[in-house]
């Protein structure tokens, strides 16, 4: 009997006995076994954030101008599919159950973890679809990552912070190393880092790559609320977005550096346009309350300049982490806001306790609770029509709002 996707997934969770194993061999002689090949365009995306955004803005600008395009990413918020879109819709689950079947006929005794055979089963199903251009994300690193078995035609670095540093290193130039092994040999590659570490600039030297960096090739400049972007001696003026300006100008870079003919008016409707789930995501008015996956320093002070540029009484600040996360550096920036915060409790294997966040933020007001949707209800019932409320800390703890019964707006 066929297998339901929930199925597929549940078993995906029980064939590997660690989330993660580091390597490429085993997957490439899956790949090498299903024959995966891609005659489209590919643009491989790494980075420690601005992954998603970077991708879905790339994606956008091209869907606009009428290219087919497929996108790989994750994690996924509320619905596994959200991991493949194919021209911007996701497909459906007897997709995902057909290319997971012929994943397992493929691989034979070869053990894969649940994001590697997800990557195959992915990769195939954007296979099928003869796109004109793939877009894949990287799930972790970039030297070792699943998608990496591929070679880009384009390879982006949105940003160097740290994060997942025990599987990456314990420093910014550790990280970089890792990030950097998705260049290829005299290959093209846009750096989105407007702080490179040292490492960076030495791997894509010593690879010849063909690298434009932010604030050299290109940049982007917000003055009294109009934005300007500017590469190869030409400037575009856009609307202010909700995307931070960083990965905005990344990704119109990778556009004007792998060679893509788009016009002014295309890449302006798409930064007015482009919207992804569960980043700085409006999902109710009086008070403002957003939503953020935002779970690492560099994610948090981008987060908190952004708040800067809003107005609001009093910054309610729900938050719930996972273990492996950097709580104290994290929330730091956070800070000068004085808010009151909501600390919740995240389970599971890898769950952080609300009393260890509370040591976080210590001398700080602040509540503890058992989840983090007792937390948001908290957060709305204390808070008045001017303030803010911001939700941050993980995917989990976003899909756990936008899993909540309340029809939300998003912006």
């Amino acid at each position: 009997m066929r297998k339901t996707l929930p199925q597929w997934l549940e078993y995906l969770e029980s064939i590997h006995p660690s989330a993660i194993d580091m390597g490429l061999d085993r997957v490439n002689e899956v790949a090498q076994r299903l024959n995966l090949r891609f005659d489209a365009r590919v643009i491989t995306v790494g980075g420690t954030n601005g992954k998603g955004t970077t991708s879905a803005l790339i994606e956008n600008t091209l869907l606009i101008d009428g290219q087919s395009v497929g996108v790989y990413s994750s994690p996924h918020l509320l619905d596994y599919r959200e991991r493949v879109r194919i021209n911007g819709t996701l497909p459906d689950a007897a997709a995902f159950c057909d290319a997971f079947e012929q994943v397992e006929q493929a691989r034979g005794d070869i053990s894969l973890t649940y994001f590697e055979f997800g990557t195959l089963a992915a990769m195939l199903m954007l296979m099928a679809a003869e796109l004109d251009v793939v877009v894949l994300e990287v799930g972790l690193g970039g030297r070792l990552d699943a998608t990496n078995i591929i070679t880009p035609d384009c390879a982006v670095i949105t940003s160097i912070g740290l994060d997942h540093q025990d599987w990456l290193g314990d420093t910014r130039e550790k990280i970089a190393v890792e990030k950097a092994g998705i260049i290829r040999h005299g290959g093209k590659v846009v750096i989105g880092e407007p702080e490179p570490p040292h490492t960076l600039r030495e791997a894509v030297k010593a690879l010849n790559a063909d690298a434009w960096w932010q604030n050299q090739e290109f940049s982007i400049a917000r003055t009294d609320g109009a934005v300007t972007f500017t590469a190869a001696e030409q400037t575009l003026e856009l609307s202010d977005t909700a995307i931070p300006l960083n990965n905005v100008a990344t990704a119109l870079a990778v556009l004007k550096h792998a060679g893509f003919i788009v016009s002014d008016a295309t890449m302006q409707q798409a930064v007015a346009n482009t919207r992804l789930p569960g980043r700085r995501q409006l999902i109710a008015s009086q008070p403002d309350t957003y939503l953020d996956v935002g779970h690492n320093p560099q994610a948090t002070e981008s987060l908190a300049e952004w708040l800067d540029s809003k107005t609001f009484e009093q910054l309610h600040i729900v938050v719930a982490m996972l273990n492996d996360k950097a709580p104290a550096a994290s929330l730091a920036p956070f800070k000068r806001f004085a808010p009151q915060w909501y600390l919740a409790s995240t389970h599971g294997p890898r769950g952080l306790s609300a009393e260890k966040l509370a040591a976080a933020v210590e001398n700080t007001p602040n509540r503890l609770f058992t989840a983090v949707t007792e937390a948001y209800e908290a957060a709305r019932q204390d808070a008045d029509s001017e303030d803010l409320i911001l939700v941050v800390g993980s995917f989990h703890t976003v899909a756990d709002i936008l899993a909540l019964p309340h029809n939300t707006q998003n912006s």
